[in-house]
């Protein structure tokens, strides 16, 4: 009996959570199931064993143990990091138990980066963590190459001159940075990263790699040894569809002096030449036969021009595929080693998928059709994986550099890659930021949300200026020093004079408050995005997130 789960998953362009029904038949029972397995088992179907080996061996660090810090380190320990590190100098405050459900009451005084380590460690044995009770700035001024060992750096209520030291920082290692702050009913989330691959980027609509229009051998050879004509009713009704639709478009290239069926018409008349196919019994009554429903239903997906997508197109064209160095990342060396498949036994196209769709059909015809398709993707893959360790020899890398492993999941892959480049933070803060006409554009439209943008650098810049956060202890002065501030802000930009009073007098009555439910909100999907990273799977947010509590809304801004 199949099971019903709920899964939490994510969109491509915005980490808002959504679910996706699934149906899952019940895993074996079988004595090999290691306890690791069953304890993760909901990820794996997500990011599979691969995904999870990665997560693993990662290090994450985060500075400071705010409530969004915490809530991140919540969604990362969980499902099995491999260790952490929070670097902050702060002692717990009665404000920090107030909002953060992992500091206590006996807390206050105590170190907050070692009492939130103790922890968070209790919430899984497997994964290893470390504290630093010194203050951000100090770590960046005493010993700049801290950072160098982790995969990812978080930052929760950083100021903008340790923002932007942080950010020159890890943008010349090249190590991605998520910076979040949960302020009063706001939430924001920024990423920065120079350049990241994604390997299984997981789209959410994909036609299945079947090659009708370019029938390989194997793929020719077995579907010419099925005669429809000689079979009976039983058999006829369980050939898979993919056969089918290829008998049929055999049939159409001679009838109709065509290669594919193009428009709309075509298509129809392809569709009435597949219900024409079906037998009909002894008094000329058509039998339903299920098998040729699936392949009329799959004529626009399956029925289609081999090619390359345009987006993979430009990753094989780019100058880092092009031209290897020494340095080359193995994303950048597989990439090349496709390319030159596609120029060469590929016949421009790229390495077959090798998986076929769930489809009506007999146990032994679709496992024959599925053997077919996994025999050539195999050798496909095994053209790609020499020509890869050529590539490494020729780079003087290590041969082991590449697993064949790695090759096959990449060549799986090949027609979603995903090339990710970024901005760097501290350029947002320039005095001739790029970014000023977007902003100017946005805030000319009344229901824009850069408002809250705009609204949380003046925040910064406050806080530069005065070392607190506006409203922190008097409401009503602090109101003309944020006006002023965000005011200079908005000129520095050349934009326009500023008349939206009423967000700044709520910012100045949230007094720097960090929500709890906020943070838990922002901190689980900062924790998506650092497994993104580290997975090399699911497309990233691009930049920066912003999310109003007050209304649900959010918004991502690509600057």
């Amino acid at each position: 009996m199949n099971e019903l789960y709920l899964i939490f998953s994510q969109g491509t362009n915005c980490p808002i959570p959504t679910f996706k029904i699934i149906m899952s038949s019940p895993a074996p029972k079988s004595p090999e199931l290691s306890e690791k397995t069953k304890k993760y088992d909901r990820q794996l179907r997500l990011w599979g064993d691969h995904g999870q080996a990665a997560l693993e061996a990662s290090q994450v660090c985060l500075i400071n143990a705010t409530a969004m810090g915490t809530e991140i380190l919540k969604s990362l320990v969980l499902p099995g990091i491999g260790g952490f590190t929070i670097v902050d100098g702060k002692k717990v405050s009665e404000e920090d138990v107030g909002s953060n459900f992992f500091l206590e009451a006996d807390s206050v005084g105590k170190s907050r980066a070692a009492v939130a380590l103790h922890l968070l460690l209790e919430l899984n044995s497997d994964v290893h963590g470390d504290s630093i009770d010194e203050d951000i700035d100090q770590v960046l001024l005493n010993n700049p190459e801290f950072f160098n060992n982790f995969h990812v750096v978080i930052g929760t209520a950083l100021s903008e001159k340790t923002l932007i030291m942080l950010s020159e920082k890890l943008w010349d290692c090249g190590i991605p940075l998520i910076t979040c702050r949960s302020y009063g009913f706001l939430g924001y989330m920024r990423v920065q990263v120079a350049e990241h691959t994604v390997v299984e980027s997981h789209p959410d609509n994909q036609n299945p790699d079947l090659r009708l229009d370019q029938p390989f051998l194997g793929l020719r050879e077995h579907v010419d040894s099925i005669q429809l004509n000689s079979l009976e009713l039983k058999e006829h009704a369980h050939i898979p569809y993919v056969v089918l639709l290829l008998k049929f478009l055999d049939k159409w290239k001679v009838e109709k002096n065509s290669s594919l069926p193009k428009n709309r018409n075509d298509k129809e008349q392809f569709r009435e030449m597949i219900r024409q196919g079906r037998m009909v019994d002894e008094h000329g009554n058509v039998e339903n036969e299920e098998n040729f429903e699936e392949a009329i239903k799959s004529v626009n997906s399956s029925i289609q021009p081999t090619c390359i997508p345009s987006s993979v197109r430009e990753i094989l064209d780019n100058e880092s595929c092009v031209n290897l160095t020494s340095k080359s990342k193995p994303f950048w060396i597989m990439a090349k080693a496709i390319r030159d498949f596609v120029e060469n036994e590929g016949n421009g196209n790229l390495p077959l998928r090798g998986s076929v769709p769930d489809m009506t059909a007999k146990t032994d015809y679709y496992i024959a059709l599925q053997q077919v398709y996994y025999e050539q993707a195999a050798r496909d893959t095994d053209v790609v994986y020499r020509r890869v360790q050529q590539l490494l020899h020729q780079l003087n890398q290590p041969a082991d550099t590449i697993s064949e492993a790695d090759v096959k999941q990449f060549c799986k892959h090949a027609s979603c890659l995903h090339v990710m480049r970024g901005s760097k933070i501290a350029d947002e803060y320039l005095p001739k930021s790029a970014n000023a006409a977007l902003i100017a554009q946005e805030l000319e439209n009344p229901d824009s949300m850069m408002v809250y943008y705009v609204m949380l650098r003046g925040i910064d810049r406050f806080y530069s200026e005065y070392n607190v956060y506006p409203g922190e202890f008097e409401v009503e002065p602090d109101i003309t020093k944020l006006k002023s501030c965000v005011s200079k802000l908005l000129h520095e930009w050349g934009c326009g004079t500023w008349s939206k009073d009423d967000y700044v007098h709520e910012i100045c009555r949230y007094g720097g408050a960090e929500l709890h439910s906020v943070s838990s909100f922002i901190g689980g999907c900062a924790a998506q995005e650092v497994i993104k990273f580290i997975t090399h799977q699911y497309k990233p947010l691009h930049n920066t997130f912003i999310y109003d509590a007050m209304t649900s809304n959010t918004v991502t801004y690509s600057f």
